[in-house]
């Protein structure tokens, strides 16, 4: 896949790389970024080959610095936006990638940076990460889902805290907090990520993607039905 504007996708054996790629807008999230996100997830959910999806950013500054106000400020009308999310919900689609997603994250990650790598499963950044949700410091609420993923990670305290007083971490309370797997210094980023990566790709894909099912779908469930969806989908591993 090739000749996106906003993203750039390679693929190395059975990791599949996709970089935000937008570094002189700090990787700002617009709309075609949108709809270049969504073609190439589209593409890599049902490719048997891609084992795991490694996301980062291009340039030295941000993985993404937030949404472009200047287009998202200025949306179009309820009715039309409603059904362009029905056509096009990248959220959704992030939810339901069958692969595990990583994400390596350096310099600023802010607002729509922040929500993206929430739907990643394994976050590993470099020493230099700044986080913050500064939306509600602008009059606006996420929209991208950081009211619902984030208090999953953080919990009730940490996350109210961020969205509500607009405060940024460090990559060190991000470790602290749980927000992050790892972190690393910043030339050592990407070659973690892609040993995280490798590592992964190398067991067996359907007990490693009914592993990722059996955790996001299980914690939205009294324990009991959580424990029945373990058992079904271990019950689907075929040898």
């Amino acid at each position: 896949m090739n000749g996106f504007e906003t993203v750039l996708y390679e693929k190395h054996q059975s990791v599949a790389h996709v970089t935000l790629n937008r570094p002189q807008a700090l990787n700002a999230y617009n709309v075609q970024m949108r709809d270049d996100l969504y073609e190439v997830l589209s593409a890599i959910r049902v490719d048997d080959e891609a084992r795991v999806v490694v996301f980062s950013g291009a340039g030295e500054k941000a993985f993404c610095a937030g949404a472009d106000l200047r287009e998202f400020l200025t949306a179009p009308s309820a009715v039309k936006a409603r059904k362009i999310r029905a056509v096009r919900d990248l959220w959704k689609l992030f939810f339901s990638m069958p692969q595990p997603l990583i994400a390596a994250l350096h310099g600023y990650v802010l607002g729509s940076g922040i929500e993206i790598s929430l739907f990643c499963d394994i976050r590993i950044a470099s020493e230099d990460v700044v986080f913050g949700l500064p939306e509600v410091g602008l009059g606006i609420l996420p929209a991208a889902g950081a009211t619902q993923t984030l208090p999953r990670v953080l919990g009730l305290a940490g996350s109210l805290d961020m969205l509500l007083t607009g405060r940024r971490l460090t990559g060190q309370e991000a470790l602290a907090m749980g927000l992050v797997n790892k972190l690393v210094p910043r030339d050592k980023l990407m070659e973690t990520a892609e040993e995280m990566a490798k590592k992964i790709a190398s067991y067996h894909p359907a007990v490693v993607q009914n592993a990722k099912q059996a955790v996001r779908r299980g914690m939205d469930l009294p324990l009991d039905q959580g424990l029945e969806l373990e058992s079904r989908l271990a019950s689907q591993i075929k040898r």
